[in-house]
């Protein structure tokens, strides 16, 4: 059973409230901000990269030099067809079974839109086909950048986007001189959240405060269980209840 903490952005103040819990690791959603905060797992934990201590692997620094090609172009958070049609071909190909795989136009707009706080749309676009390759909706804290949610083409495996993607917002902190970026939450024993450990400089907030991950390993107690146990387990584990099913 997930249980999660909410509160609302508005008012006076919003900007505020919003740095001060982002630093707590909450995380944004339109106008709410919300953390975790289930009963008998503790195993999402917000992830932000220290950018003075990140240091690219050799790995990196190739993601980095196949898509420097690209094109970065930031704007207010506005959304348009080219985003949404790019956003429903990575859902498709990568998260059909996921919680947003029935969002349509409209909730896209609103995802993109809703927000009371300064939010960037960071566009990457191929200079010769003109063509939209990734996007990254992005809030700029007092103390970094957060990526609310990031998604690109997926016809491009090789060019591993998604880390591309984070290493160029690295770039973009380190010149505007903000000590942070914070990449939403990490699961310990999570395949599809691993490469958030790949960074060097990565920081969890854990048992109130902000700790380096120096070895994911160290959090081995705290995976969750549906993040090790077999496909088929936990299936047989999962109770839905009676009535009507609803989105999360």
């Amino acid at each position: 059973m997930e249980r999660k903490l909410f509160t609302a952005l508005q008012g006076d103040g919003v900007e505020q409230l919003n740095n001060s819990l982002s630093q707590q690791g909450f995380r944004r959603s339109q106008n709410v901000l919300y953390r975790p905060s289930c009963s008998d797992c503790s195993a999402c934990m917000s992830a932000r990269i220290d950018v003075a201590a990140f240091k690219p692997t050799r790995s990196q620094r190739k993601t980095q030099n196949r898509s420097r090609h690209l094109e970065r172009r930031a704007t207010s958070p506005w959304a348009t067809e080219d985003q949404y049609e790019l956003f429903r071909r990575y859902l498709d190909q990568r998260h059909a079974d996921g919680g947003m795989a029935d969002m349509d136009v409209f909730e896209y707009a609103a995802m993109v839109e809703e927000t009371p706080i300064r939010t960037r749309v960071v566009e990457y676009v191929d200079p010769v086909s003109n063509a939209l390759t990734a996007v990254s909706l992005t809030d700029v804290l007092e103390d970094g950048l957060s990526m609310v949610y990031s998604f690109y083409t997926p016809d491009l495996p090789q060019n591993s986007l998604g880390t591309f993607m984070v290493l160029d917002h690295i770039e973009i902190a380190r010149e505007a001189g903000l000590p942070y970026v914070y990449l939403g939450y990490w699961v310990p024993g999570s395949q599809k959240m691993g490469y958030k450990a790949q960074f060097s400089g990565m920081e969890i907030y854990f048992g109130g405060q902000w700790t380096p991950l120096k070895d994911p390993e160290t959090f081995a107690a705290e995976n969750h269980p549906l993040s090790t146990a077999p496909i088929a387990e936990q299936v047989a584990n999962i109770q839905l209840p009676q009535g009507k099913p609803g989105r999360r």
